[in-house]
């Protein structure tokens, strides 16, 4: 039950119809896992926050530096060398007293990723490498969670759910993010942000996108992004989506697969 502040704090969603009461009280009850509070991982906390979601996990192992502020937008200079997780926890109790946050101050990695992440209904997944991305798909195709993920480069980024375990109504089955990704590009190839440099806006509208999709996915409405991937370009400001499908040789969920745990290399 929504009391009479979560019903007016929360008025302009309950006036549409896609969402209404029971969507708002889907929100409430839903407990979101959310990977990284950096760049992505900032917005997508705050906006699922104010959106009412009830519980919101984050999980990352970092201290805020002077260059995180450029686009991490839930820390101030004051939280240079505090943790991560305690300035997420400050920024979403300040924001709405409603949420329950539960912080976990560690690396995510084959030891803790499906104990973690079956305590959750829907993960939304902002961290900063392939390994880390990789990790998260599979350990979700495991707990059998829907997975948000997005990553952004320079001037781009890209965005997309995951549902690999259910079936279309057709019966094709879902892809994943090996069908998408089936090898993570060669060491090296790829430069860190720290060394290719990044818009500090463009991971606020990913991070943005990315919370918007996980209320829908909690809802249920819209056309989701389970077999597309948005992709943005802000040289040009274009977007563009693309469809990609189940690849039968992928080896997670293929005809042949072979990753049956989380016991291989990320």
């Amino acid at each position: 039950m929504l009391d009479a502040q979560e019903l007016e704090r929360y008025a302009r969603h309950i006036v549409l119809r896609e969402v209404g009461g029971p969507g708002q009280a889907k929100l409430k009850a839903a407990r979101v896992l959310v990977i990284g509070a950096g760049g992505l991982g900032a917005p997508v906390l705050l906006y699922l926050a104010a959106a009412g979601v009830g519980t919101i996990g984050v999980i990352d192992d970092d201290t805020v530096s002077l260059s995180n502020l450029q686009r991490q937008v839930i820390f101030g200079s004051g939280d240079i060398g505090t943790r991560k997780v305690d300035g997420a926890e400050v920024a979403i109790a300040r924001l709405n007293p409603h949420v329950n946050i539960e912080t976990h101050m560690a690396r995510l990695d084959a030891s803790n990723a499906l104990g973690l992440i079956t305590k959750y209904d829907i993960v939304a997944d902002g961290s900063d490498n392939f390994a880390t991305r990789y990790l998260v798909s599979d350990a979700c195709y495991f707990a059998r969670k829907p997975l948000v993920t997005a990553a952004v480069g320079t001037f781009d980024g890209s965005l997309t759910t995951l549902r690999p375990y259910e079936t279309r109504a057709g019966g094709a089955r879902n892809p994943t993010y090996r069908c998408l990704f089936p090898e993570p590009p060669p060491a090296g190839t790829v430069p860190a942000c720290a060394e290719a440099g990044i818009l500090g806006a463009l991971p606020g509208v990913l991070g943005s996108m990315m919370a918007l999709e996980v209320i829908r996915e909690i809802v249920g409405f819209g056309e989701g992004l389970v077999g597309r991937l948005l992709m943005v370009d802000a040289r040009s400001m274009r977007f563009e989506t693309l469809s990609y499908e189940w690849d039968k040789d992928n080896p997670l969920s293929g005809e042949q697969a072979t990753i049956r745990d989380l016991s291989g290399k990320y």
